[in-house]
């Protein structure tokens, strides 16, 4: 199990949200790249950036920070999500130092699109599932679909995805637990990797999600908790990596 620090980037701020809420922010620091530099330091093995600005616009708006950062940490693995719609977009974020590029809205709306960036970019990208009640959320979360977040991923069994981050929207930055229910559901539906996001607030949440590695759960993307300090990343890291030796 990995543990991913999000850093969520709003007018070149790091900021959370609450349940994707763009009017439900808090500021958390005005430089993004001291805050990775935080992450990097107490042992990361891999950042989780989002432009949220470019989610809502459809194209990158903080993509200058995004690079500032890839740059500052080459050998550091880094993905991000938000307002990628075009081939020309992964092009550049991966020119800039970007490892993985998450596809969200645009997996929804054409998903033989995701099929092929899979060819051209092989390795590269990453689906990210966004959903409220088990439906799929686009557009920042403003607009829920009728697809729902199992039928969607199951699209992508044979492109060759590298993974799906899947968020429960009602537990986004609201430090109520994750969804592990769903989680495991939708892991145990594919054979796609799935990286589980949104809720995550103490060591008890840490370890619920271990208990469903085994159903293809590979990584855990940490958001207000490390912020807030009800998560200490290091040794949560730590406590993982013991209970994987233990395994």
């Amino acid at each position: 199990m990995i543990l991913i620090p999000a850093i969520d980037l709003k007018d070149g701020q790091c900021v959370r949200l609450k349940q994707g809420r763009m009017d439900e922010t808090t500021v958390f620091s005005n430089h993004p790249l001291d805050m990775a530099q935080r992450w990097v330091d107490e042992g990361a093995k891999r950042l989780h950036l989002v432009d949220l600005n470019g989610a809502f616009d459809g194209r990158p708006v903080n993509g200058e920070v995004v690079e500032e950062i890839a740059t500052a940490f080459p050998d550091l693995p880094i993905q991000i999500g938000g307002g990628i719609r075009d081939a020309e977009t992964v092009q550049a974020y991966l020119d800039a130092g970007v490892q993985y590029c998450i596809i969200g809205t645009k997996a929804v709306e054409d998903p033989d699109f995701v099929v092929q960036l899979c060819q051209q970019f092989a390795g590269h990208i990453i689906v990210g599932i966004d959903a409220k009640n088990g439906m799929v959320a686009t557009d920042g979360w403003d607009k829920v679909s009728t697809v729902s977040a199992i039928d969607l991923a199951q699209k992508f069994e044979q492109a060759g995805v590298s993974s799906i981050v899947y968020t429960d929207i009602a537990r986004d930055g609201m430090m109520t637990g994750p969804n592990i229910e769903a989680t495991a559901e939708l892991a145990r539906a594919i054979s796609i990797p799935v990286v589980i996001s949104g809720g995550m607030s103490n060591m008890q949440d840490i370890h619920n999600a271990c208990s469903i590695e085994d159903t293809g759960v590979i990584a855990t993307i940490l958001g207000r908790s490390i912020y807030e300090g009800t998560i200490d990343l290091q040794e949560a890291q730590t406590v993982v990596d013991t209970l994987a030796r233990g395994a």
